[in-house]
């Protein structure tokens, strides 16, 4: 049995301003290799509460592969047997939240300064609040690049909502190579 507490009403007020846009195109993903790039998990990451599966996505190459690049390099040791694979989606949603920028994720509640850290509380409530509300996911600023990640519930998505156009696999070093030169820019 999950322990739910009781949802924040101004919160809920604060999403349930929001009209939600409708998304109609490209979101990138990685995925070790073997997975279904379409299948989502409840894995209490940063716009999961745990309660319900959801897929995390990128609006931008850069932001999929950077988000898992950082996981990685948490690692004592970072992989080098296990093969990723970056996948393409062609996407449709109805009706998303977006939190456009780091002054949205402020007004409610998000500490901007410590975004990138690894405290997903606020942000867990503010996805167990937008999927309580009916949205179909959250468009919001990736913590690791500058682009917006889309984060679907997948129950509210239909079967012809996404699907996996182009896959190709990861390598790590090539990756480290060019992130730096777009850094350096």
């Amino acid at each position: 049995m999950v322990d739910r507490r009781a949802r924040d009403p101004e919160l809920l007020d604060a999403l349930d301003a929001h009209k939600g846009v409708s998304y109609e195109g490209r979101a990138w993903r990685v995925l070790r290799e073997g997975r279904d790039a379409l299948l989502g998990a409840s894995a209490g990451a940063r716009w999961d509460p745990g309660t319900f599966d959801v897929l995390y996505t990128s609006l931008a190459r850069e932001g999929a592969l950077e988000e898992i690049y950082f996981h990685l390099s948490r690692q004592p040791v970072f992989p080098s047997k296990v093969r990723f694979v970056l996948h393409c989606l062609d996407v449709r949603t109805q009706r998303t939240l977006r939190l456009a920028d780091l002054a949205a994720l402020s007004e409610l509640g998000v500490d901007t300064a410590s975004f990138g850290d690894l405290n997903y509380q606020r942000t867990q409530e503010i996805a167990d609040a937008a999927a309580f509300l009916g949205f179909d996911g959250i468009m919001a600023p990736s913590a690791r690049w500058d682009c917006l990640n889309l984060i679907l519930f997948c129950d509210r998505l239909e079967p012809d909502d996404l699907t996996d156009t182009a896959s190709e696999v990861v390598d790590w070093d090539a990756w480290r190579e060019l992130r730096q030169t777009l850094r350096t820019r």
